[in-house]
């Protein structure tokens, strides 16, 4: 374990937390694949805003609702199962972004 010099000790604790250089490193790199999945999910539920909205507006077209409940409660469902209690708040958010408040 390497020991940083104090003024670059002090600005890796400041940007990463860390209080060796390898430490810094290994946080610095991980940050950055944590950016680059953040960058690919926010793509990922743009898309799905764009897929929801093709089929809000076929139900809608076809005299539907805009919004089917007992599918929004499947999709809970499967976030629920899949991640646990924060996962229905995940799925929510989603739901919400994809068709607004109802």
């Amino acid at each position: 374990m390497t020991l940083m010099t104090s003024d670059s000790a002090a600005t890796a604790t400041e940007r990463t937390g860390a209080r060796t250089s390898e430490a810094a490193d290994l946080i610095s790199g991980a940050r950055d694949r944590i950016d680059a999945l953040d960058d690919r999910i926010i793509g990922l539920v743009q898309e799905r805003m764009a897929v929801s909205a093709v089929i809000q507006e076929a139900r809608i077209t076809s005299g539907g609702r805009r919004v089917n409940l007992s599918r929004e409660m499947e999709i809970l469902s499967h976030y629920r199962g899949a991640l646990g209690k924060p996962g229905t708040a995940l799925a929510m958010t989603l739901l919400e972004l994809c068709r607004g408040r109802v």
